[in-house]
Parts: C-alpha cells; sequence; structure tokens
C-alpha cells in the first residue's frame, strides 16, 4: 500500500485534471500456480474481475493483438554504465518482447526526449540505435519519455497492444508534463508500462575497463587487424566513467528518496512488472522475463460499473483484482486499479 499512499500524497490535488473518453479499462492478467508456473488455456469462464470488489462482465483475448514497444533509456550523465550494457539487446527486444508481427521504436531522454529509432520490424535497427547511445545531460524527464512514448503508441492501430520499456532509475528529474496527467493518457491509451530500474550508486563498479578505440562512434572503430600494415586501434587506456560522484550529488540524491517512485507507480497500475538489474546479465535475464510475461498474459477487458450504476465520482481510485473460479492455488497478477475518469 505504499505506493497507493505516495499517490495521495503528490497528486490528489491535481485528480479533478483527469479527462477521458475510453470506454473500456484493460487488464493484462498473469496467472501462475504454487510454483510460479504460468497457467495457461484459462477461458472467460474461469475468472472473475472485481472492481472495487464489485464483480464486471469482462472480455478475454490471449495473445491474439501484435505488439507495438517503445524503449524508453535514460541517458543523463549518471548512466554511462548502464549505456554501456544494452548494445547487444536489440535481438532480445524484438524477439522475445515485441516478437512475431511486433514492432519496436527506441527513444532517450535526459533534459530533452530523442527519438533515435521509430517503428520498425528489423531487430538490426534497434541495434544500431542502441550502440549510438550517449550521455546526454544531468537531468532525466521521465515523465517526459513516457508522454512521447504515448505520443507514439496512440498513432498505431487500435488493434495492437501498447507496451513501454523504461531503462531508468526510480524517480524523474524536473520533467515538465506533470504526473496525473501522464497517468491519465497511460489508461487513455491502455498500454502496459514495465521498468527495467537501476541504482546509479552501484553502476559505476560494474564499468569495464576502456580504450579511446572504445569512445569512438561505432562506425569509426577499428574492429578487426588482417594485416601488419592495416591501422591499428588505439588501445590507450582512459579513466573509469564513474559518473557524478560528488558529496554534492550524494546529498541532492538522499533529498530526491521523498520523490514518488515512478517505477512502481505505473507498472503497478497499468499491470506491468519492475525488475532491477546491476550487471548486464542481469540485464538481459530482465528483458527475457518480461517477454516471458508478456506473451503468456490474458488480456481482459471490462466497462465499469459500480453497484450503484454505471460511473463514479471522478478522481477516485478503483481497486482491481482477479481471481480464478474454484482454485485457491492459482494466483493472478494484474493492474492495481485506475481512476475514475468524467
Amino acid at each position: 500500500m505504499r505506493w497507493l499512499i505516495a499517490i495521495a500524497v503528490f497528486t490528489c490535488p491535481l485528480w479533478a485534471q483527469f479527462k477521458s473518453t475510453v470506454p473500456l479499462v484493460a487488464a493484462p492478467t498473469t496467472i501462475v500456480d504454487a510454483k510460479g508456473h504460468y497457467v495457461d488455456g484459462l477461458t472467460v469462464d474461469d475468472l472473475i474481475l472485481y472492481d472495487n470488489n464489485v464483480p464486471q462482465k469482462i472480455q478475454m483475448d490471449w495473445m491474439l493483438f501484435p505488439i507495438s514497444l517503445v524503449v524508453a533509456v535514460q541517458t543523463s550523465e549518471n548512466s554511462g554504465a548502464v549505456i554501456d550494457k544494452l548494445g547487444g539487446l536489440g535481438i532480445l527486444l524484438t524477439q522475445l518482447i515485441s516478437a512475431e508481427a511486433g514492432e519496436t521504436a527506441m527513444i532517450s531522454f535526459s533534459r530533452d526526449v530523442r527519438v533515435h529509432q521509430d517503428f520498425t520490424h528489423d531487430p538490426d535497427k534497434i541495434t544500431h540505435a542502441l550502440q549510438m547511445l550517449r550521455k546526454e545531460g544531468g537531468a532525466a524527464h521521465m515523465l517526459d519519455a513516457l508522454d512521447q512514448a504515448l505520443t507514439m503508441l496512440e498513432k498505431r492501430p487500435a488493434s495492437r497492444r501498447r507496451i513501454i520499456l523504461m531503462i531508468a532509475e526510480r524517480r524523474d528529474r524536473d520533467s515538465t508534463m506533470k504526473l496525473p496527467d501522464v497517468v491519465a493518457r497511460t489508461q487513455r491509451a491502455n498500454a502496459t508500462v514495465y521498468w527495467l530500474t537501476y541504482s546509479p550508486f552501484l553502476q559505476p563498479f560494474t564499468v569495464k575497463a576502456k580504450t579511446k578505440e572504445d569512445l569512438k562512434p561505432e562506425a569509426e572503430r577499428i574492429k578487426g587487424v588482417p594485416c601488419a600494415l592495416c591501422p591499428q586501434p588505439d588501445k590507450t587506456p582512459v579513466p573509469a566513467d564513474i559518473g557524478p560522484a560528488s558529496p554534492f550529488y550524494a546529498i541532492g540524491e538522499l533529498i530526491r528518496l521523498h520523490q514518488p517512485d515512478l517505477s512502481n507507480l505505473f507498472t503497478s497500475t497499468t499491470g506491468g512488472h519492475e525488475l532491477s538489474f546491476l550487471k548486464k546479465n542481469a540485464l538481459e535475464e530482465a528483458v527475457q522475463l518480461v517477454g516471458e510475461e508478456v506473451h503468456r498474459q490474458y488480456i481482459l477487458s471490462f466497462e465499469p460499473k459500480s453497484q450503484d450504476g454505471p460511473g463514479g465520482e471522478p478522481g477516485t481510485f478503483h481497486t482491481i483484482h482477479v481471481t480464478v473460479k474454484n482454485r485457491a492455488d492459482l494466483v493472478a497478477k494484474t493492474r492495481s486499479g485506475y481512476w475514475e475518469l468524467p
């Protein structure tokens, strides 16, 4: 419940600004047994979805819709160690998450949000975009990045699943967009947010030694030495990229702990998943886990109806939970809820 308290503290005064015309609430639902194994083959008659403890009439689609995925990568000055780990992820993102008939786009964000690759089916283009990432400043406009991702997703056909994969810290740095507005827009788009997060304090300890050759743009690097007379790579060592490490930076990070944990907020309220990583292999495993979950979910949707009739007080939070009929041994995980919108 801590995330719900945080939402109330930081966003209650602005809830009245929410607006929506979406009649259905989407609730991606993962069902596992006592050992954590995914359970397939259930039907709409096997499940009950409760909205504020009121059973709802639900629709269900399972693995029917192709995926539109936006990958958003933080590229602030403390993200160098993370950027170094991303070069080989293109094939994993496109094959394990977007998968067949899916499409992937990639953006980065620091003070500015940049679109590096629009939607494509080509994993090589995503790999290239990841390899071209560089640090771009001290801010981390997460809400602005989410807003840009939603702009891109809203242009895709309604028949596609909309997924955002954030690779970032947990807390925003100076976005111009407001939290309630982005939460509301995410809800209207029926987008699911997954978040791969990391500690900016620990990441510098995972940096590998580099040479001047490593710092050159990808296209200019000498990747092989076919003959003795050919140009040789510059093996001159360079200092490790430890990011901002001053006492003032550390104090600032402690102060930021009072800000909302966006990774928990957006994944909980959209039915996604938050995973943390430190080393490259853990990052790759996290992408695999996201891919597995995405393709084993039941996509439930419903038109909200309370006990007193359709609708409710705008700005109120509705809790959602799903159960499997006559199967107490199965656990269903879905989004925590949604906000009643005018």
